[in-house]
């Protein structure tokens, strides 16, 4: 009778292999073969992240030494003696500031306008069916195949002609409606493809346009592609250099990557703990955005076709 109620439950489905019983915990000697791999991964992956990490922490202690600390032979990682004044240097050599105003408010209406555009551009390849629409889309693909230095002088030609040289027009029209937004259009694309049929049709059923089941529907559905689009349009617009080089003449009207190449001595030698310090203003806040946004940033790539 004993062995029949011990049983019982057994081939009721309470067993080990039965639907809806709990996994066994895997035993302890298991987890102690796997502890030792776990720290050998740790310290491999500490290993790799030097590379990358190091000219970070090069460049923020860099900015409180002294210029003849920075050149000492062997180098050292962290100042001897601390200083601030290549901070204080940066804004007294330059209007810093005004530069730092420039950068932002650029990238934010780049970013801005390219969302809006490449989020439009990318709904209407993606959902709506007209005649060309591929071959379009491949005539919009080849933008990236156009590296921006074969371009530059038929812009500049374009930007002097239109009398808008030494302004920021240039810097924040071009972008937004030139070979810049390509990516982000294609971005864009292949989320709104990944979109249900059957939310367009629920939504013509209770009678929206097709503008409307974009407004209403699309484009709040495509946070995640609308996040990667941001980070990536954001950096391309506050790390651009060349266009600045070509377009702007004032310091005024300098932004950043431009800014940073103003810093030298009497004999055109580069500061080095200034520059270093410029520099450690100019990453900290793309870096802090970064930090908080890339959970967003990898969920896009994920869900666009662009993930590894």
């Amino acid at each position: 009778m004993r062995s029949d109620v011990v049983e019982a439950p057994v081939a009721a489905g309470g067993g080990p292999g039965a639907p809806g019983s709990a996994a066994p915990a895997p035993p302890p000697s298991r987890r102690r073969r796997r502890r030792p791999a776990m720290i050998v991964v740790f310290a491999l992956l500490c290993v790799l992240a030097v590379p990358f990490v190091f000219p970070t922490w090069w460049m923020v202690t860099g900015s409180f030494k002294p210029m003849s600390e920075i050149l000492r032979i062997p180098p050292t990682l962290w100042p001897s003696s601390p200083t601030t004044e290549a901070y204080g240097q940066v804004f007294d050599l330059q209007p810093f500031a005004q530069q730092y105003w420039n950068s932002m408010y650029i990238a934010a209406l780049v970013t801005v306008g390219t969302i809006l555009v490449s989020s439009m551009a990318g709904y209407a390849f993606a959902r709506i069916r007209f005649p060309g629409a591929n071959l379009l889309f491949g005539v919009v693909l080849v933008g990236l195949l156009v590296p921006a230095e074969v371009t530059i002088v038929p812009l500049f030609r374009l930007v002097n002609w239109a009398g808008l040289i030494d302004t920021h027009w240039p810097l924040i029209v071009i972008p937004i409606v030139g070979a810049p937004s390509v990516l982000a259009t294609f971005i864009m694309r292949q989320f709104f493809l990944t979109l249900p049929a059957e939310l367009e049709e629920a939504a013509r059923m209770d009678g929206l346009s097709r503008a409307g089941i974009f407004r209403r529907i699309a484009f709040p559905l495509a946070r995640p592609a609308i996040a990667a689009v941001a980070i990536f349009t954001f950096l391309h617009s506050w790390n651009l250099f060349l266009e600045p080089l070509v377009f702007l003449s004032s310091r005024e009207n300098f932004t950043l990557p431009l800014a940073l190449t103003q810093y030298v001595d009497a004999y055109g030698g580069p500061m080095w703990n200034v520059q270093l310090a410029a520099t450690t203003l100019t990453v900290l806040p793309v870096l802090g955005v970064f930090l908080l946004a890339q959970r967003q940033f990898v969920e896009g790539l994920a869900n666009t076709g662009l993930k590894g």
